[in-house]
C-alpha cells in the first residue's frame, strides 16, 4: 500500500537552478568544474552553501576538519539527528554533479519542508564534507575519515599538496577551520544522494539505485628504479629502464583484475616519469595502483598477486622496486535498515529501482562505521564522471531528491 504521503516532493526546478549556480563557482574548461578542496573557488562554493542554508533557517556549524553541517531544528532537540549530504569540491577536470547533487538537495529536502509545512521529531543536518575526492590532499573521504576515528587530526593536517602546501595551513587560510571538536556530533542515520558514476541504471532504464554495498579500494603507489641513460646510444639489453617495467606491470593489473570478474576493477590512473625526457631512458617511476572489489577476500588475493608479479618483473628487468599502501578501505554492507527505508520509498513513490553496488568511494563508507548509513543513486549519461562532461537530467536529479526526501522524513519521524 502506498504511503499516505506519496505526493511529497522537491521543488525539481529550484534544485537544478541551485546546481546551476554553483557550477558558476570554479568553472573548469568545457563546463564542469575544478573547485579542489581549499582552494579560494572551495570557500567561494562553502559560502555560497553557508549562505542558502542561513537563508533556508538553518544554524551553520564547522568543525575543525571544516566540515560544514548546517541543522534544521526537530520538535525534539535532544534526539540525535539525521544527516544527509556529501561534498562540494571536486576533481581538477570534474563534472557539476559529482558529491554537489548530494549537498544541495539536502538544502533542497529542507527547503521543501520548510515550503510544506513538515514537522520532524528528530533535527535534520545537511553536511558538506571536506575533501572527499582527495586529489589535492590524498587521500579520498579525508575529513569524513577523521570524523570517523580512521585517521588523527594531525596527520590530516599534515597532508601535503604538490607544491608542499599544508592540509592545515590551507584549511585555516580560507577560513573554514572551525572550533567544533572533530567527530563529537551524534548521528541516528545518514542518506547520501549521489549520482552512480557508471552505466548500469541508464542502461537498465531505471530511475533509482538503492546501494546496499560499497566496493572497497586499495591503492598501491609504486616505485621502480632503474637507471637514466641516452635513449639513442645505449644499447636495449644494457637499459635498466623503469617505464618498461611501469609498462609491464599496467597489463598485470588489467590480467588480475579480468581475473575477477564481474565486481573486481584495477587501474594505473596516475603516474610520474623521471626525468621525463624525451631522449632519456627513464631512471624512475612512481605510479598509483588502484584496486577495487566488494569482496575483501578478492581484494586481498590481487594484492598478493600484484605483488609478486611485480617482484617477478623488476627482477627480470634489474629495476628497484618498492610498493606502499597509500590509501585502504575494506568492502562496506551499509545498514539493512537504512536500505529497506530507501526501497520503500522509491515505491511509494512509483520510481522503478534495483539494488546496486557502488564502485566508487563516498563519504557514507566511513560514517557507516559508526552510524547506520546507506546510499541512493541517479544514474548518469553513459556513466560518466570524473569529467567535465559529465551529465545528467534534470528528472533524475528530482527523482533523486524526492527518495531522499522520503527517507529522511521516515527516519526524523514527522509530526502530524
Amino acid at each position: 500500500m502506498k504511503d499516505v504521503h506519496s505526493n511529497r516532493r522537491v521543488d525539481g526546478d529550484r534544485l537544478w537552478q541551485s546546481l546551476m549556480e554553483m557550477a558558476q563557482i570554479g568553472p573548469g574548461l568545457r563546463g564542469g568544474n575544478n573547485r579542489q578542496t581549499l582552494t579560494d573557488a572551495d570557500r567561494q562554493g562553502r559560502d555560497l552553501f553557508r549562505r542558502w542554508c542561513e537563508e533556508a533557517g538553518m544554524t551553520v556549524g564547522v568543525d575543525s576538519m571544516g566540515n560544514m553541517f548546517a541543522r534544521h531544528e526537530g520538535a525534539e532537540p535532544d534526539l540525535d539527528p539525521v544527516m544527509t549530504g556529501s561534498h562540494l569540491d571536486t576533481q581538477p577536470t570534474g563534472g557539476k554533479y559529482d558529491g554537489v547533487l548530494g549537498v544541495l538537495a539536502g538544502l533542497e529536502l529542507i527547503r521543501s519542508i520548510r515550503d510544506q509545512g513538515i514537522r520532524t521529531r528528530r533535527p535534520i543536518v545537511v553536511v558538506n564534507w571536506t575533501n572527499e575526492e582527495g586529489t589535492r590532499f590524498a587521500p579520498a573521504m579525508l575529513s569524513s575519515g577523521v570524523f570517523a576515528g580512521i585517521h588523527t587530526q594531525d596527520w590530516a593536517y599534515g597532508r601535503k599538496d604538490a607544491e608542499g602546501r599544508e592540509f592545515g595551513a590551507e584549511l585555516d587560510r580560507i577560513g573554514y577551520k572551525g572550533d567544533e571538536p572533530v567527530g563529537q556530533r551524534r548521528i541516528h542515520a545518514l542518506f547520501e544522494l549521489h549520482i552512480e558514476q557508471g552505466p548500469i541504471l541508464e542502461a537498465e532504464g531505471k530511475d533509482i539505485g538503492i546501494v546496499t554495498h560499497g566496493q572497497g579500494l586499495n591503492w598501491l603507489q609504486v616505485t621502480l628504479t632503474g637507471q637514466e641513460a641516452h635513449t639513442g646510444s645505449t644499447p636495449m639489453p644494457m637499459r635498466r629502464n623503469a617505464g618498461l617495467g611501469m609498462a609491464r606491470i599496467t597489463e598485470l593489473v588489467h590480467q588480475i583484475a579480468m581475473s575477477h570478474q564481474p565486481d573486481a576493477v584495477g587501474a594505473i590512473g596516475h603516474c610520474d616519469v623521471h626525468p621525463n625526457s624525451r631522449n632519456i631512458v627513464p631512471g624512475k617511476v612512481v605510479f598509483t595502483i588502484d584496486f577495487r572489489s566488494p569482496s575483501f577476500d578478492t581484494q586481498t588475493e590481487m594484492e598478493r598477486r600484484l605483488r609478486e608479479g611485480a617482484e617477478g618483473i623488476a627482477r627480470e628487468l634489474g629495476l628497484g622496486l618498492e610498493i606502499e599502501q597509500v590509501g585502504h578501505f575494506d568492502p562496506v554492507t551499509f545498514d539493512p535498515a537504512c536500505v529497506d527505508i530507501l526501497r520503500r520509498a522509491a515505491d511509494d513513490l512509483g520510481y522503478s529501482h534495483r539494488d546496486i553496488i557502488s564502485g566508487a568511494g563516498h563519504d557514507a563508507c566511513w560514517i557507516n562505521r559508526v552510524a547506520p548509513t546507506a546510499m541512493v543513486m541517479c544514474p548518469c549519461v553513459d556513466g560518466l564522471s570524473h569529467n567535465e562532461d559529465e551529465e545528467i537530467s534534470r528528472e533524475w536529479a528530482s527523482a533523486g531528491a524526492d527518495v531522499l526526501l522520503h527517507a529522511v522524513l521516515e527516519s526524523a519521524e514527522i509530526v502530524e
